[in-house]
Parts: C-alpha cells; structure tokens; sequence
C-alpha cells in the first residue's frame, strides 16, 4: 500500500491551497483518513483535519471555518482545501489513512510529507 500526497507550495498569506492524497496498492477498504502537519522545529505531528468513510469530518480548533477535509472514495483519495492561509499554517503535511482488510484486520499507514510555506 502507498500514500501519496501532493500539492504543497509556496503561497502568500491569506491565499489558498488544495493538497491531494491517494492510496495505491492492495486495498480492501479504507476507514478513516485523516490530515496531520508537523511545524517546524516541533517534533510532533498534530491533527488537522478527520473524515470518516461516511463522511463525518471533524477539525482542529486552529483550522475550523478556513480548512475543508473531503475524499473521493472511489479513487481512494483525501483532500485538503486550505483557504484564508497563516503564516502559522506552514509545516509539512501527512496524510493518514486505517485500511481494512478482508479478515477485519486495521492497521493505521502515513504517507510522505508535502511543505506547506505560507510568507509574504
């Protein structure tokens, strides 16, 4: 199984992004997925962002009304809409996803990271 992001970058504050995530591979079915970012010289990752399979999501304090969380189950897929963008905002960003297999077993998987730099 693979994860991969794309679409960090530059961007100026108050501008928006939109990062994509999509899982490849062997894959029976994906519970949730999920968004967390990692700022810099801080050595976790914090939560961002949650969308259950039906579509429940939940967000950060910090991003709630600014960040949209949706996926695209049929391309096993996860999104970030990030509008109205902070300077606090830059760090690099993981996509998280619980597969299931075929026996019920769970198991959580990270994909790579994509920066995130929000400057004027």
């Amino acid at each position: 199984v693979q994860l991969q992001a794309s679409g960090g970058g530059l961007v100026q504050p108050g501008g928006s992004l939109r990062l994509s995530c999509a899982a490849s591979g062997s894959i029976f079915s994906i519970n949730t997925m999920s968004w967390y970012r990692q700022a810099p010289g801080k050595q976790q990752r914090g939560l961002v962002a949650t969308i259950t399979s039906g579509g429940s999501t939940n967000y950060a304090d910090s991003v709630k009304g600014r960040f949209t969380i949706s996926r695209d189950n049929a391309k096993n897929a996860v999104y970030l809409q990030m509008n109205s963008l902070k300077p606090e905002d830059t760090a690099v960003y993981y996509c998280n996803a619980v597969f299931v297999t075929q026996t019920q077993y769970r198991y959580r998987y990270w994909g790579q990271g994509t920066l995130v730099t929000v400057s004027s």
